[in-house]
């Protein structure tokens, strides 16, 4: 073994890679090129040109620095050793404790480069580390073995079960100063952090914190569905709580009165902004904590799934220089994803974007970004008003709720401006009738409409389990009456693997539906007319959500059952 590594030490880099097969000759050739021009280390070049990847690089530094690899297949692991590292630190790092052998803690890590992690290691174990290399894959499953059900077993430590059916039922009614102690004993950060960590490794956008008569339930929310967790004992109720209140700057000794926070939460990999939101109920505050990570906020308007009719009409909407372009749809289905992809899309220097929000989700560079704040008396309306002050070319408003913002961004749209907005209609034809109803002239909505968009999010069939069906005959009834379907068109669903915690979607894509308002259309509306003739009048290429979420199952993007459930909610014959 010694031999061996001695040998591994004496070669180089872009040798191991290809011995490794992780790169050819030619390739090797064109980075070590590359380095005595750009003065880089030669994995940084590889990288670049991508030509490698990360755990390729990894795993060959490993092998030069004599670290040995390690097979996590059926690696066995002690309670007494999984004890001495916190699922905080393991999901964070991306490490797993193994065994102790002479005083040392063994720990396998797909990084073993990392500055801090040997360091904060050695802190939390009081032990000198030992590293290993690890294959990514096999470290994310030895985690989910070992510390998936980490959160379940703090819980029960923290509040054993038979303390738990003793009859008692905490109401959590302590003193701040009682509830700051609670909220600052290390297992219990430890455990808030776990939650949040778990949350941000299975792609959660919310977590709810609920709690009940005997016990605190905690969900998930994964592709737009709830997925409930271990529940906690409602003994940890009061600290859970005050936890979370207190990283989110909000007060503690207020609980009958809804309140709003920010937590700024470093997630492994990067930072993770989380609004924090309470609401009073019969046992207690029950707590939402909606994840914003800021890697996946700002998608391509290309990436969002609209078809190609869709892309290009939206695309000609956008470039034109003053209108109104409405995003409809109910909470949750990625309004403002697809207002911020347009903003970036039609981005210039040299023309002057303002938005006003509520509130500001993500940052966009070179645009000038306005929050809400109703307690100081900035509404929608008031500031609305002050950003047409500015003289701008194209303004976002976050939502037209209300028949004075309605007024004040039509006649702003009508004065020379582009103007952006949401509403919450079902489809597209209604978001006409919805601004009518709330007071807003029908002439003026006829001059300044340009286009609406309406959409709703589907989750997306896991691609490492995905595989050909026979969908229900009464599913099939369904699509046939909608659409028709070529009898050799191929169904796909997906199995459940532990990539996508067994439930077969991995993801989420909208389904899109464009109203372009045509000559035909601005007559219509200054008539003030119902739904069904807006739908009747719409272009002879205008396709239903439900049409395009169809044509999504048919490309085996998702199922028919997917689109189905999301459907229910769009008024279609």
């Amino acid at each position: 073994m010694n031999e061996r590594r001695n040998t591994n030490r004496k070669k180089m880099l872009g040798e191991l890679l290809c011995e490794k097969s992780y790169l050819d000759e030619s390739g090797l050739e064109l980075a070590l090129a590359e380095q005595k021009t750009e003065y880089k280390r030669l994995g940084q070049i590889l990288l670049e040109l991508g030509y490698i990847t990360q755990a390729q690089l990894n795993e060959a530094l490993a092998l030069q620095a004599g670290i040995e690899k390690v097979d996590l297949t059926d690696v066995s692991v002690g309670s007494g050793v999984i004890a001495l590292v916190p699922a905080d630190l393991v999901s964070k790092y991306n490490i797993l404790p193994l065994w102790k052998e002479d005083g040392r803690l063994a720990v396998a890590m797909t990084d073993p480069f990392q500055a801090r992690v040997t360091e904060d290691l050695r802190l939390v174990s009081g032990h000198l580390i030992r590293r290993y290399y690890a294959d990514p894959v096999q470290m994310e499953n030895a985690i989910m073995k070992f510390y998936g059900s980490n959160m379940a077993r703090m819980l029960d430590n923290l509040a054993p079960a038979e303390k738990q059916g003793d009859g008692e039922v905490d109401n959590g009614d302590y003193s701040p100063a009682k509830l700051h102690e609670l909220a600052r004993e290390p297992s219990l950060v430890n455990l808030v952090n776990l939650i949040v960590l778990e949350a941000i490794d299975a792609r959660a956008s919310d977590i709810h914190i609920e709690p009940f008569s005997d016990k605190v339930k905690i969900k998930y929310r994964i592709d737009g569905m709830l997925v409930e967790k271990t529940p906690s004992s409602k003994r940890l109720q009061a600290a859970i709580i005050s936890r979370i209140k207190i990283m989110a700057n909000m007060n503690i000794a207020e609980r009958f009165v809804p309140q709003d926070g920010h937590i700024e939460f470093a997630g492994k990999n990067g930072r993770v902004d989380i609004r924090v939101s309470t609401v009073p109920t019969v046992y207690g505050e029950s707590i939402d904590l909606r994840l914003l990570d800021r890697r996946a906020s700002l998608i391509q308007l290309g990436d969002l799934g609209m078809n190609k009719q869709c892309l290009d009409g939206f695309s000609q909407c956008m470039q034109k220089t003053h209108g109104i372009i409405l995003v409809c749809g109910p909470t949750g289905c990625g309004k403002t994803t697809t207002l911020y992809a347009a903003m970036n899309r039609i981005y210039s220097p040299a023309v002057n974007m303002m938005t006003i929000e509520d509130p500001v989700e993500y940052q966009l560079d070179g645009v000038n970004q306005m929050p809400v704040n109703p307690k100081r008396g900035l509404t929608f309306a008031s500031g609305l008003r002050h950003i047409l002050r500015h003289d701008p070319n194209i303004i976002m408003v976050g939502e037209i709720r209300d028949r004075e913002t309605a007024d004040i961004a039509i006649r702003a749209a009508l004065t020379g401006h582009l103007v952006f907005s949401t509403l919450h209609t079902n489809d597209a034809a209604g978001a006409v009738t919805r601004l009518i109803d709330m007071g807003v002239e029908p002439f003026l909505l006829a001059s300044s409409l340009e286009a609406v968009v309406a959409q709703r999010l589907v989750r997306k069939i896991c691609p490492d389990c995905k595989e050909t069906y026979q969908p229900d005959e009464s599913i099939l009834k369904c699509l046939n009456g909608s659409m028709e379907i070529d009898p050799d068109v191929k169904f796909y669903h997906g199995t459940g693997c532990n990539k996508c915690v067994k439930t077969g979607m991995s993801g989420r894509v909208g389904i899109f539906e464009l109203l372009r308002i045509t000559g035909r259309l601005r007559e219509l509306i200054a008539a003030k007319p119902t739904t069904e003739q807006i739908i009747k009048g719409a272009p002879a290429d205008h396709v239903t959500m439900i049409h395009d979420g169809l044509a999504k199952v048919v490309r085996g993007i998702t199922t028919a059952e997917e689109v189905l459930r999301v459907a229910r909610s769009i008024d279609e014959d």
